[in-house]
């Protein structure tokens, strides 16, 4: 069974915690020692970005964080021999983010067949148009068994929703707003009402919540209203001003219980 499944299926009784982070920020080389810290530290999954030139859904943190990785010479090549280094040492499921021009430009199939053979369960390309997910990308990504997850905003009909659940595996993103990533201090009704509306469509994918997670608060609300939450800028933030990835999981594990 492909890891993200297995992770949803044996854990439906406790909330999941995703992280997200850039490789190659902030150090090239670093990237396995930060995914060795988030297994030892307890974390369900984790999003290793994909740095790229261009990233529209990312916020400043994010975007800073792609600059200096592609500044310090992280490429989609590098990566994958970085996770196939570790693979025998990770067991929680690993999802690549990143934007499909890179990924077109290593190539549709090897991309999907290096995830397979550096351990990698699934990916999240937010600029694939779904039609081509579904005419060119979910065929290959089916034959690597690897899941390609889907986001979905407050400003994603119902229908499309529904479309999104029939057609995809793994777990849904649940992004808590239409606007770029970025650590916010609360959710306000308008998420909240959201998040109750998606909870009513009983779909058949669980969800995960993620943009904007940084304090009790909003892990809270998204933990109550999802599988679990996604933190990204929160926890980039600290690796970048702790340099290590232990420090900045303590740090951000003192944020989340203010």
């Amino acid at each position: 069974m492909n890891k993200i499944n297995a992770l949803f299926a044996n854990n439906k009784d406790r909330k999941l915690l995703s992280l997200y982070f850039c490789a190659g920020c902030p150090t090239l080389e670093g990237t396995g020692d930060v995914i060795k810290a988030m297994e030892r530290k307890g974390i369900d999954m984790i999003e290793v970005g994909i740095p790229f030139s261009d990233p529209l859904a990312d916020g400043p943190v994010i975007q800073s964080a792609g600059t200096v990785a592609l500044k310090n010479g992280m490429t989609v090549k590098k990566l994958f021999a970085q996770l196939k280094e570790i693979k025998n040492e990770v067991q929680l499921p690993l999802v690549l983010m990143g934007y499909l021009n890179p990924i077109m430009h290593y190539g549709i199939e090897a991309f999907f067949k290096s995830c397979v053979e550096s351990g990698v369960s699934g990916t999240i390309i937010p600029d694939l148009p779904f039609d081509d997910y579904l005419k060119v990308v979910n065929p290959i990504a089916d034959k690597y068994d690897i899941r390609v997850i889907m986001m979905i905003t407050p400003e994603t009909s119902e229908e499309r929703i529904r479309f999104i659940d029939e057609h995809t595996d793994g777990f849904i993103y649940m992004v808590s707003s239409a606007s770029i990533t970025g650590a916010q201090s609360s959710f306000g009704d308008a998420k909240l009402a959201y998040f109750n509306h998606i909870n009513g469509m009983n779909l058949r994918n669980p969800r995960m919540i993620g943009f904007g997670i940084s304090n009790k608060q909003t892990l809270t609300s998204a933990q109550d209203n999802a599988a679990g939450a996604i933190i990204g800028s929160k926890f980039v933030t600290l690796l970048n001003e702790t340099g290590d990835p232990d420090k900045a999981l303590d740090g951000l594990f003192e944020c989340l219980e203010k």
